[in-house]
């Protein structure tokens, strides 16, 4: 008796993948702990793998002692950023007297539009601030220790981030020959074409952000400088770096700006400042992303959104920055495997057929 093997029905597929994607969903959020810094680890290291590569086989470093360079190298740099930005603050706490009266100011010029607006007197706004702050006081000693464990799973974090950057840097070659040792023979070519792949386009991605980064800071330092604005540097690294989050960075950095730019200048001047960042934005998006980042990551806006919301619900604001470097790693693997191709097209968009449209009609 001949059993034939029967597909199964589309629902019954569709079962099997939401099954699935709901088990990968728990296991990810379970093991947020351990693969969030592996994650980032990952990324650094393939950032930072000419640059170890270059240690190793030009100067002829040992292998340990070219990770360990690299890293020292990323280390200075973030360190740099961070001591730019904290020059920066440390100006902003300097004019703390003026920064009060000024808040101050616009509490009293708040309290009269609420007044006239609401009517609500000032002395009953007054009392719900006062109990308000009263409350705030009592849980100090919660909200100080809650910040203080915060800090310290942060420190530890970033501690995590550099040991994965290193190992993986390390051991990479083992790394590489265990993906090829998992697949068959006959896989292996397509293996490492994946593998090639996704270094390629994850450097490209990471160092085409840092470069926009840089534009993005350089033109908003330039543009708050002309308008008169006091912390222009401040202001316009914050927007560099917010600029990097998608979609979600560049609103938080037009909130952070134009609240700095009211407690230090006037209100217009705080208008005029969310303007620009909104004009900076159109230019990023328009003429700076597609010129710098290009094609490194082709994905779908659609998609890019739900990912960053998926990744800020699965791993708060860390999962924001990865959604869209793993939705590119999906795409790669989706692109290179015949039953999971329509995901990776799903995952790019229309563009990818018309550019394959119009090769073919050059090779034609």
């Amino acid at each position: 008796m001949i059993v034939k093997n029967t597909p199964l029905p589309f629902y019954a597929k569709l079962a099997f993948i939401l099954i699935g994607i709901m088990a990968l969903g728990f296991l990810i959020i379970l093991g947020k702990e351990l693969l969030d810094p592996l994650m980032f680890g990952f990324l650094f290291a393939i950032l930072l793998l000419p640059l170890a590569n270059f240690f190793e086989r030009r100067i002829k470093l040992p292998r340990s002692m070219a990770a360990f360079l690299s890293i020292l190298l990323m280390v200075a740099f973030l360190g740099g950023i961070i001591y730019l930005v904290g020059t920066q603050i440390s100006n902003l706490a300097n004019d703390w007297p003026q920064l009060k009266e000024q808040v101050s100011k616009s509490l009293v010029d708040l309290q009269v539009w609420i007044q006239k607006t609401f009517h609500v007197n000032a002395e009953k706004q007054m009392l719900y601030v006062n109990d308000t702050t009263d409350k705030i006081v009592a849980s100090g000693t919660t909200v100080l220790g809650t910040t203080f464990g915060a800090l310290s799973s942060l420190l530890l974090f970033y501690l995590f981030i550099i040991i994965f950057t290193f190992l993986i840097l390390f051991y990479r070659r083992l790394l590489f020959r265990f993906v090829l040792y998992v697949f068959d023979e006959e896989s292996t070519p397509v293996v490492q074409a994946v593998v090639e792949n996704i270094q390629s386009i994850l450097r490209k991605y990471i160092l085409g952000l840092l470069l926009e980064m840089v534009i993005v800071a350089t033109i908003s330092c330039i543009a708050f400088w002309i308008i008169g604005v006091k912390y222009a540097i401040l202001l316009g690294i914050i927007t560099g770096i917010f600029n990097i989050i998608p979609y979600v960075g560049i609103f938080s950095a037009l909130v952070l700006s134009s609240l700095i730019t009211f407690a230090t200048g006037a209100i217009s001047k705080a208008l005029v400042v969310a303007l620009v960042v909104i004009a900076i934005h159109a230019v990023d998006s328009n003429v700076i992303l597609p010129m710098v980042v290009g094609s490194k990551v082709r994905l779908n806006a659609l998609i890019t959104f739900i990912g960053i919301i998926l990744g800020e619900m699965l791993w708060g604001l860390s999962g924001m920055f990865l959604s869209i470097p793993v939705i590119a790693i999906c795409k790669i693997i989706f692109d290179h495997i015949n039953g999971l191709r329509p995901w990776g097209y799903l995952l790019g968009g229309d563009y990818e057929y018309k550019r394959e449209a119009q090769e073919e009609m050059k090779t034609e």
